[in-house]
């Protein structure tokens, strides 16, 4: 909304809905009756949703909304809702905004008092976790990761200690790549699980250590095509770090900078209360691994 969260009761609505990533059947009767009923539907690519429209007999006209036109502060969709037309906005599939156009013009909207409505449905992020046997508890959206190896390989660093799941979306043409560079960062047997063409005819739900996961990938074309969302387990905290509390960790992190691993282990013994044996082979881990 505005700055003092005003609704402009004036304006139309936007409403974000989401569309099938694949199976057909995913869209809610919410979303095919929103569809109908709006003046406009903002689409990501005009000629791709029309044929979705036409499969449910929808006869709204549609405009392409990309991520140009859509930073525009007075874009024909603006306008519209500004003058009391209440539009859909749609991605090529699943739920916009989500690694798909859409942001700036919601984010306009509410700047301008327009209300925004969320239609809610299917989102390939959601279906991978849901079904990959990893902890759903807490889990970060990584999008796609950078197209360059060397970027690619800065990012996966970043994340390396993450102990939630993450979770990824690749292309066809880069996902052995990443595959690659996953496993050699995370270490080949961080499980994974790769979810490919999710709801569609040639679906793959494919849980295996990463390495492993490379290899089967590597050993089969039909897994490279497509599109592919990669998930995976967090860091695992070894057991003698999860026996060693944070305060402890700190002093003998601060002392590893400064002094041999023996005797920073020593030290931080003495000052903490905490076993030197079980401090020792803590600091040998954190030494072997560069943390």
């Amino acid at each position: 909304m505005t700055a003092t969260g005003d609704v402009n009761s004036a304006a139309g609505t936007l409403y974000v809905v989401a569309t099938p990533i694949g199976n057909l059947e995913d869209i809610s009767a919410r979303a095919l009756r929103v569809l109908s009923e709006v003046a406009l539907i903002a689409a990501e690519d005009t000629r791709h949703s029309a044929r979705l429209m036409q499969h449910f007999g929808i006869a709204t006209p549609l405009a392409a909304c990309h991520e140009h036109n859509e930073r525009d502060e007075g874009s024909r969709f603006i306008k519209r809702l500004l003058a009391g037309e209440d539009v859909a906005l749609i991605s090529d599939a699943g739920t916009p905004l989500i690694s798909d156009p859409g942001y700036h013009l919601v984010r306009h909207c509410r700047a301008a008092g327009i209300r925004v409505v969320p239609v809610p449905g299917a989102c390939a992020l959601i279906a991978a976790l849901c079904a990959a046997g990893l902890p759903s508890d807490r889990f970060i959206f990584e999008g796609f990761l950078p197209a360059k190896q060397t970027a690619r390989r800065a990012r996966l660093e970043e994340l390396k200690l993450e102990p939630r799941t993450l979770i990824f979306y690749e292309a066809p043409h880069r996902i052995l790549d990443s595959l690659e560079d996953m496993s050699a960062v995370f270490g080949s047997d961080r499980p994974a699980l790769l979810g490919r063409e999710l709801t569609k005819t040639f679906e793959t739900l494919k849980g295996l250590p990463l390495g492993a996961m490379h290899a089967w990938v590597a050993s089969d074309d039909n897994q490279q095509r497509g599109e592919c969302v990669v998930t995976v387990g967090g860091r695992q905290a070894p057991d003698s770090d999860a026996a060693v509390d944070a305060n402890a960790q700190r002093v003998l992190n601060l002392l590893l900078g400064e002094l041999p691993v023996k005797r920073a282990a020593a030290l931080a013994s003495e000052i903490t209360g905490v076993r030197k044996n079980l401090l020792y082979q803590l600091a040998l881990q954190k030494k072997n691994s560069g943390e």
